[in-house]
């Protein structure tokens, strides 16, 4: 049975009483976190997902990312508050449908935007007055505007009268224990002023400070520009690390030397490259965006190039090392240590770690990983499943690459176990390795 209409009044009170309907389409690392605070505070929350799997398991109260723990999925269940479903007719019954999937790029390096358009198009075919919409998937400027606003006035929707169409970017770090939903400042642009003040009053509920910006345009190059700045200085260490073993000195003694400084700098890390859904896509959006205007973003070009190169730089690094000990690549035992992205979690999407792994396998290594959150992994024509760290297993590799540093190993016990090891992610800077069995970047 259908529900009556409600007017922005209305629906601005269901949502400040908490008694609006809220729906969630995506339940990834994005999606659920964000559902799971909807219903901590009071609402009743609709999880959709294309997975069947995944839906199973969420019902049943087991979570697939490390952010919401399986006891606390189920306490939301339990009392009402939280179910997850394929079924997109449920749309019609939110007050407030909020679009969380993902935004990869084509081999081509353009913005794969069809989840979106899928999402939103399910959305608008089931929109009825006064309803609220937000866009939190990370895309290119002007997607809300240009895309789902067409979708919904050619259903009747009258954006800012009976419409209330937002963009407000996520910004969850996985497994970062000390910013939560919860923590994490939301900005907000709005197709006109009602929709922003609507969109508002929503996140207001859970987060304790929302930024309204005077248009979704704002808010979606914000979000791109937070992962710019992050790809560019990612860069700049990485090359930092290019040059400081061509000087001989250790590239964290230096970048911790001037983090030193309380004003003006900012550390970040050389590693292996880059990988998530964000660092590493998110600026090729705003550079496809802005190469439609005719304007060649440089500098996010050069960074790509100096980020991408990373991972044959370490494949270059181990055989040299190994040259080094009169040991050929062609043939040694690697053992890699981490294949996530980052530490602490299981997500292995855009990793530089594959790439490396491939790269180390092609040049004839036979390469084993461990990884306490990636149990098995295919990539690439390749299927492998993750070993035990055993003393055995690190004696006998002819080099041990950590690639990941999860808080897991036991970098003490890898170190005097392992009688080479390649570092690319400073695990163990503190340790005060020797230099003839570690080598750094």
């Amino acid at each position: 049975m259908e529900r009556p209409a409600v007017t922005a009044a209305d629906l601005t009170r269901r949502i400040a009483d908490r008694a609006a309907r809220v729906g969630i389409i995506g339940q990834g690392y994005v999606g659920l976190p964000l559902a799971v605070e909807f219903a901590r505070v009071g609402f009743a929350v609709t999880g959709f997902d294309t997975s069947v799997d995944r839906v199973t398991n969420l019902n049943a109260g087991r979570s697939h990312t490390p952010d919401v723990p399986d006891d606390v999925l189920r306490a939301r269940i339990e009392v009402g508050r939280y179910e997850a479903t394929t079924n997109l007719a449920g749309l019609a019954q939110c007050d407030a449908v909020i679009i969380c999937v993902p935004t990869p790029l084509r081999k081509s390096k353009d913005p794969d935007i069809s989840f979106v358009a899928a999402a939103a198009q399910e959305a608008a075919a089931r929109f009825r007055p006064a309803q609220l919409v937000i866009l939190e998937s990370t895309t290119y400027p002007g997607t809300t505007q240009e895309l789902l606003a067409p979708m919904f006035e050619a259903r009747g929707g009258r954006p800012g009268v009976d419409c209330f169409l937002a963009f407000s970017p996520e910004r969850i770090d996985p497994a970062n224990p000390t910013f939560a939903v919860k923590d994490i400042p939301k900005v907000v642009g709005g197709l006109t002023p009602e929709c922003a003040a609507l969109a508002a009053v929503l996140y207001r509920q859970i987060v304790d400070r929302v930024l309204t910006v005077s248009s979704p345009r704002v808010a979606e190059l914000a979000k791109l520009y937070e992962n710019v700045f992050r790809n560019v200085n990612i860069a700049l260490a990485n090359e930092l690390a290019l040059m400081c073993r061509q000087l001989g000195v250790s590239t964290r003694e230096v970048i911790q030397a001037a983090a030193t400084k309380p004003f003006g700098f900012m550390p970040f890390y050389p590693g292996p490259g880059i990988g998530g859904h964000c660092i590493g896509v998110d600026p090729a959006y705003l550079a496809w965006r802005m190469r439609l205007n005719g304007y060649e973003a440089r500098f996010i070009h050069l960074a790509d190039e100096i980020n991408r190169a990373m991972p044959q730089y370490v494949v270059d690094l181990v055989s040299e090392t190994l040259n080094g000990r009169r040991r050929c690549l062609n043939g040694a035992r690697i053992l890699a240590l981490g294949i996530a992205y980052k530490r602490g979690v299981g997500d292995t999407r855009e990793s530089p770690a594959l790439e490396v792994i491939a790269r180390l396998m092609d040049r004839g290594a036979t390469v084993a990983y461990a990884d306490p959150h990636v149990p098995e992994i295919a990539f690439d024509g390749r299927a492998l499943k993750a070993v035990e760290v055993t003393d055995e297993r690190l004696a006998e590799a002819d080099c041990v690459v950590i690639l990941t540093d999860h808080p897991e190993f036991d970098y003490t016990r890898i170190v005097e176990a392992s009688t080479l090891v390649v570092d690319t992610r400073g695990a163990t800077h503190a340790l005060g390795a020797p230099a003839d069995r570690v080598v750094a970047l």
